[in-house]
């Protein structure tokens, strides 16, 4: 409320205008709703009327399943370093030198599956740039 009530006075929506559009063209307005930053058909309106931009967001589905493996090889690269870390804590609280190169093994078991996980990743981004990066 307090942003309305410290508008300067000419920028207050004083004067209602009322008009009656074609149903195409309330779906149209409706769609820019759905897709856009505004979030009724008085702001739509307002906008087209005031001709300022409305950013309409757009979604492309054929990168869900890439973003569904990005989640993965992330959650599995948290999961890794946290196994990591405990081997460490691990190794600097063993005093048995043989302790200490079982723990060394482990932390170097993880890094080879770390790498390839990135070595997948790496395969990823480049499916990606060159979707995204195609000369037009």
């Amino acid at each position: 409320m307090e942003a309305a009530i410290n508008l300067k006075k000419e920028e207050r929506f004083t004067h209602p205008v009322r008009t009656r559009v074609t149903p195409s063209v309330y779906q149209r307005l409706e769609k820019l709703i759905e897709k856009g930053d505004c979030h009724s058909i008085g702001e739509v309106s307002r906008k087209i009327l005031s001709n300022e931009q409305i950013k309409v967001f757009h979604v492309d589905a054929s990168l869900n399943s890439v973003m569904e493996e990005l989640a993965l090889v992330r959650k599995e690269l948290k999961a890794i370093g946290v196994n990591i870390n405990q081997i460490t804590k691990a190794f600097h609280s063993s005093r048995n030198e043989s302790a200490k190169s079982f723990y060394a093994l482990k932390v170097a078991e993880r890094y080879e599956i770390v790498g390839k996980k990135v070595d997948g990743l790496l395969e990823i981004v480049a499916q990606l740039a060159e979707k995204w990066l195609q000369k037009s």
